[in-house]
């Protein structure tokens, strides 16, 4: 294995960032971060992500709507010892990982490409070069 290649995360780093998942989402839906600003956004945690020594974790978030971005994860980051704090208290671990957050993506580029794939000139290829099947499949 190359030095540069990702290692896929363990069971435990699985489960371990499922349960901070939910927990998160509990906390902030319940508004126990104690920054003001994070009581009026909606947030959704959509992934975490745990490092190999569970020492540290990135959230994925994305707000509601997807609107003011920059500003959630700002106070997200105001938040984060307020909320590794309420995480030592609600999950078992022996550490509490550091936190911190990202915008999630994917939802971004899940509809970029789909865009891709709708439009007239992706379709127009991939009709062309889809073979006319016949009844049993093979193609003619």
């Amino acid at each position: 294995m190359s030095r540069g290649a990702a290692k896929a995360p363990s069971q435990r780093q699985l489960r371990v960032g499922e349960q901070i998942r939910h927990a998160l989402a509990r906390l902030l839906q319940e508004g126990r971060t104690h920054v003001d600003a994070l009581t009026h956004r909606d947030v959704t945690v959509t992934e975490v992500r745990v490092s190999p020594d569970l020492k540290s974790a990135t959230v994925f978030v994305t707000p509601l709507g997807g609107q003011d971005v920059t500003g959630t994860l700002a106070d997200l980051r105001t938040a984060a010892p307020v909320l590794r704090h309420e995480l030592a208290r609600d999950i078992n671990l022996r550490f509490t990982p550091r936190l911190s957050f990202q915008a999630d993506r994917s939802f971004d580029e899940a509809a970029k490409i789909d865009s891709l794939l709708r439009s007239d000139r992706v379709r127009r290829d991939t009709a062309a070069a889809t073979p006319e099947e016949d009844d049993d499949g093979a193609a003619s």
